[in-house]
């Protein structure tokens, strides 16, 4: 693949997991919402990362940690954003959290996330040349 194959197929992927975040919240699966809006977010950033690099981004998931490899400046609410996505990750891919993350999580708090993923979303996108 060339680089922006490369970077589509991050594009088209993305797109997809943040349809699925919309789709979890019209079903009320509140959990998975924030699940897809941080893979969302992952493969966008990873989209932008090819585009700036044109290699492979890191193999992490950390959000945060990913995007200053790319060297753009972030607010600290975005930094902070990008963290707690990255810890519903992480806590989600484990079952002893989904119950307790399961409990922290409603419709606003999902909504929420949500519409801060979906601004996010169409801020990196506009980084992309």
């Amino acid at each position: 693949m060339d680089k922006q194959e490369k970077i589509q197929y991050w594009l088209d992927i993305s797109d997809y997991d943040l349809e699925t975040a919309r789709a979890m919240l019209f079903s009320e699966r509140y959990l998975y919402v924030v699940f897809m809006c941080q893979q969302a977010m992952e493969k966008i950033i990873k989209a932008l990362y090819v585009d700036r690099y044109d290699k492979e981004p890191p193999r992490s998931h950390n959000l945060a940690f990913i995007f200053k490899k790319i060297k753009i400046s972030m607010t600290d609410d975005t930094f902070k954003f990008f963290n707690i996505l990255s810890a519903h990750y992480i806590e989600n891919r484990y079952p002893e959290y989904k119950k307790k993350l399961s409990s922290t999580l409603n419709k606003h708090k999902a909504e929420e996330y949500l519409g801060k993923t979906e601004e996010s979303y169409k801020w990196i996108k506009s980084l992309l040349k």
